[in-house]
């Protein structure tokens, strides 16, 4: 069973263009250079996917540090992509050496602070001791909140792929499986279809567990009449797509019922609001009003989405009171729920790449609940 795309066939990312537009923010943030950390902007600035690594952007020079597990792919993997980058492959104690050498000179170091030890961080102290390190908060994050062609187009192959592989298996969930069984041969199908692994640990929750917004998948077979929440997704080339879809197997009580469509119109509320310029707090609003009227306000545990990427969880935020402002080339979740302790929850949700003139659904599997 072959995948549903070829890869060499979706469109280039411009990560050489990502660097420059990195320096060019770094004065605002009151430093002279930057010291990435965290692995999924090392990725992003240089396309080296390694899980070891730190990568130092200056003015005029830009420097990679690794482990000689990664000598051949770190080299490979940035020339790939059209970085020039010098490239340092040794130990910790020559990797800190090399980074002292390059940071001579420079004023002002910033540091990832949502992602660097506090071990690391006096370790940098005495690294660059000529140098005042400075905190700052989401700089590479900030540019990966807007997706180029080739991002989207791997996000939107990640989701293609979720919404075959659910499409493939979801009638498993009517032949007594588990949670546990259900998520295995799911993320089994997504594999078969291209998917390099799940985007996340995949939640099936029926019953009395679709109450929980996560729980993990169980050995508890799925009955008749129930709720059965699957939240789920791939990821392609590092990109990753986030869909939930509320199923049942036979017939709802009406109370459930009732519920599902509460949160199918909360759903479709929170997709028209999705426009370039609002905020993730219109969105969340939109969502929440629907249910607070239908009276589950109190049973919406969550917020109602967030930025989707390299990340599961980025920029930018779609929850109550957030200012992140949408613009075009975001791509955002929207996924507002309502659990009812001990009997039952709903979540339905949607990828959705922000555009000039509203939200583009990229997940496209249906939302007929009913099996």
């Amino acid at each position: 069973m072959p995948p549903i795309f070829e890869l060499d066939a979706l469109p280039a990312m411009d990560v050489p263009g990502r660097l420059p537009r990195l320096r060019e923010r770094l004065g605002a943030a009151g430093c002279d250079a930057l010291l990435v950390t965290k692995q999924e902007n090392l990725r992003y600035l240089t396309g080296f996917t390694g899980s070891a690594g730190m990568l130092l952007v200056a003015p005029a020079s830009t420097l990679l540090v690794t482990d000689g597990r990664y000598r051949d792919q770190a080299a490979e993997q940035v020339a790939a992509v059209g970085v020039v980058a010098e490239l340092e492959v040794s130990g910790p104690k020559g990797q800190l050496e090399a980074l002292a050498a390059a940071a001579r000179g420079l004023g002002r170091i910033g540091l990832e602070a949502s992602s660097i030890t506090w071990g690391l961080q006096l370790r940098l102290v005495e690294v660059f001791d000529r140098s005042s390190l400075v905190a700052t908060r989401g700089l590479v994050e900030a540019l990966r909140a807007v997706k180029d062609d080739g991002e989207r187009a791997r996000i939107e192959a990640a989701c293609d792929v979720a919404d075959v592989a659910i499409a493939q298996v979801k009638q498993r969930l009517s032949e007594g499986c588990t949670e546990a069984e259900f998520a295995s041969e799911l993320e089994a199908e997504m594999r078969r279809r291209g998917s390099s692994g799940p985007s996340f640990e995949t939640i099936v929750a029926s019953g009395p567990n679709s109450a929980m917004p996560h729980a993990r998948p169980s050995e508890r077979v799925i009955g008749e009449g129930e709720l059965v929440v699957v939240d789920f997704g791939a990821t392609v080339d590092g990109y990753r797509s986030d869909m939930t879809r509320t199923f049942c197997v036979g017939t709802l009580e009406a109370d459930l019922a009732q519920l599902v469509d509460a949160v199918f119109a909360a759903q479709r509320a929170g997709l028209r609001a999705v426009a370039e310029g609002v905020t993730g707090g219109d969105v969340d609003a939109a969502c929440r009003e629907v249910l607070t009227e239908a009276g589950y306000g109190a049973e919406f545990l969550h917020s109602t989405g967030h930025g989707v990427g390299l990340e599961i969880h980025e920029a930018p935020a779609v929850s109550q009171g957030s200012a992140d402002i949408l613009a075009a080339g975001t791509v955002v979740t929207v996924e507002p729920g309502a659990y009812l302790a001990g009997k039952g929850g709903v979540r339905i949700e949607d990828t959705v790449l922000v555009g000039t003139s509203g939200g583009r659904p990229l997940t496209k599997s249906t939302k007929d609940y009913t099996l």
